[in-house]
């Protein structure tokens, strides 16, 4: 496993992820998975009328890639059990056509819990773009794997 075990996280340490340019195609991919063809994402003469004037990238896509970008890592490759809870997220700004995401991931909070060899680790996230101005922030529970013994 190259991921860290449960043990080997610590209060503060942090994680810059690489990054994603978010293209018409994940856009269509994202609303034909979710469902969601709302026109500010997909139909670019309606939101060229929008206060944003142009289309917008689903949130929960710019959330589904900060975690697909932070799995890639490999901090977690193979010790993640779990991701429990996704806790305070907000989507500050939006995120559009050709704009390039990353995330920076940082334990806030670890507690072991023995009885199921593993631990639950805090960690806040946020999310920006190109500019580095922060489009999302949020909170993930995930759950650990424990060292062998």
């Amino acid at each position: 496993m190259a991921g860290l075990y449960f043990e080997e996280f610590s209060v503060g340490q942090s994680v810059k992820t690489a990054g994603r340019t978010i293209g018409e195609d994940a856009i269509f991919s994202f609303a034909g998975l979710s469902g969601d063809y709302n026109q500010i994402h997909t139909d670019a003469v309606f939101a060229s009328k929008t206060q944003f004037g142009q289309r917008v990238a689903h949130g929960l896509l710019g959330m589904s890639i900060a975690v697909g970008l932070i799995m890639q890592t490999g901090l977690l490759e193979g010790t993640v059990l779990a991701f429990r809870e996704i806790n305070e997220w907000k989507f500050v700004k939006p995120f559009f056509i050709g704009d390039t995401v990353h995330a920076l991931l940082s334990i806030s909070e670890i507690k072991a819990l023995p009885r199921i060899g593993a631990g639950a680790l805090i960690a806040s996230v946020e999310v920006f773009n190109q500019k580095d101005e922060v489009c999302q922030r949020g909170k993930l529970n995930l759950l650990v794997l424990s060292k062998p013994k």
